[in-house]
């Protein structure tokens, strides 16, 4: 994982929490921004695949990548909200996660 990811989502998450306060609001609206952003991501693949034919092919791969990006930098911003140790939650998932594969069965 990026070494820059924890303290610049730190910074941005100190940012919102002096411009936006921490309340149940902001929260909501912290969750709500994955979710925007997840959309874009959406969108960004529509249009690499050019799925709507009146607009054609709009995105590309790099776009669709930058898209989810940004639901990742969303995510782990939201992620502060719910805990104090952002970087050790989400490292425990990913072991979980990865223990989970570890002991899968093959669907055969």
């Amino acid at each position: 994982m990026s070494a820059v990811l924890w303290p610049v989502t730190a910074r941005i998450t100190a940012a919102l929490n002096t411009a936006n306060g921490t309340g149940e609001h902001e929260t909501t609206m912290r969750l709500m921004k994955v979710v925007e952003e997840a959309g874009e991501a959406s969108a960004a693949y529509i249009g690499m695949t050019g799925q709507n034919p009146r607009k054609g092919v709009t995105h590309t791969p790099a776009d669709v990548a930058d898209e989810l990006c940004d639901v990742i930098i969303a995510a782990t911003v939201a992620l502060h909200a719910f805990t104090t140790a952002a970087p050790a939650v989400l490292d425990a998932k990913l072991h979980a996660v990865a223990r989970r594969l570890d002991t899968a069965t093959p669907p055969f």
